[in-house]
């Protein structure tokens, strides 16, 4: 048996916003709003469907997935992201392998690294 990954889920106490923060971000589509409660992008520069489900309350601590996303040029998108409302947690690596942890508006974290 071999799995594949289909979709990769956030938690969010505001699914139709931040969904609409990260298809801005990432030149994905809205396929789906389920009334709000499950909001689901594909398209863009993403390789599987990113969705995200409406949660009564916010996830207490670091969130335990997060995306590693690549940029060619890592300084311009870091910048980008942080005109558009992502926080910044840390960079990150030396001279042979750099990546910057930023968080989306709602706290979830999430890497930018460079790639060719």
């Amino acid at each position: 048996m071999t799995l594949t990954l289909g979709m990769v889920t956030i938690d969010t106490t505001d699914a139709e916003t931040l969904a609409r923060w990260w298809a801005e971000q990432t030149d994905a589509v809205v396929s789906q709003t389920n009334d709000g409660w499950f909001v689901v992008l594909e398209g863009g520069g993403l390789p599987v469907m990113l969705a995200f489900q409406k949660v009564d309350e916010p996830t207490a601590g670091k969130n335990r997935i997060h995306l590693d996303l690549g940029a060619p040029d890592l300084d311009a998108e870091v910048d980008r992201l942080l005109a558009a409302g992502a926080t910044l947690i840390g960079r990150r690596g030396d001279d042979s392998f750099r990546w910057v942890t930023l968080a989306d508006p709602q706290g979830n974290e999430f890497d930018v690294a460079q790639h060719a």
